[in-house]
């Protein structure tokens, strides 16, 4: 990848969003956080619906949260459960480099707010989080939380997450300068599959494991 396909983020500090319901963490985010757009079709023989899907993003304290606003067709959630199949689900994703240990961590958050992590040296060598770890993400969802599969509808949806920092390999007090990540928008099973990411990934099919593609996240003080 060169380095004109590295897109980066400013991430800015806001206060207190831990404690925030939906609206709540919507409305502050629309005011005072970085805006990006996960609208890279890197595979547009093999998947070409491209749904609307815009991010925005900030860190506070201890976490650091992102909230995605999607519009496109279909609805489907069958995840009921954690560490289910999330990404066959309308799901947004989080991506994020280990800036230690050269590993990286998947967070899978469906549109209902199921949700898949685990630490990861590769698409197929995986811890995946434990349920008191899963517990400690806080999330947010605009749905009702049911069974969802229906096609050929037009749907806007929001889901958020505010991941701790020590979840993702960063020790309090030493917040990294910058992290590499990326953004994606996927539902492998819905009625017209897409698999969108924020910065582009080189591949010749789809694959989100591929931190040789992350953009860069400065964490601003």
């Amino acid at each position: 990848m060169t380095k004109d396909m590295i897109k980066t983020i400013k991430v800015p500090f806001i206060s207190g969003l831990a404690g925030m319901d939906l609206e709540m963490l919507d409305l502050m985010m629309e005011k005072h956080a970085a805006k990006f757009a996960v609208c890279e079709c890197n595979w547009p023989a093999v998947a070409p619906y491209s749904p609307d899907c815009n991010g925005a993003l900030a860190r506070t304290e201890g976490h650091l949260a992102v909230v995605f606003h999607v519009r496109g067709l279909d609805l489907r959630a069958t995840a009921m459960e954690d560490n289910g199949n999330s990404w066959e689900d309308s799901c947004c994703e989080f991506f994020v480099s280990d800036p230690a240990d050269g590993t990286y961590y998947n967070f899978e958050l469906t549109c209902i707010g199921s949700l898949l992590a685990s630490k990861r040296k590769s698409r197929n060598e995986k811890t995946d989080f434990q349920a008191g770890q899963l517990e400690r993400v806080i999330r947010h969802s605009s749905l009702e939380r049911k069974l969802w599969d229906v096609s050929d509808k037009v749907y806007c949806w929001t889901v958020a997450m505010l991941v701790p920092f020590d979840l993702i390999g960063i020790e309090e007090g030493k917040l990294p300068e910058i992290l590499r990540a990326n953004f994606y928008k996927c539902g492998d099973l819905t009625a017209h599959p897409h698999f969108l990411s924020w910065n582009p990934i080189v591949s010749p099919s789809p694959d989100f494991h591929r931190p040789d593609s992350f953009g860069r996240l400065v964490l601003e003080r």
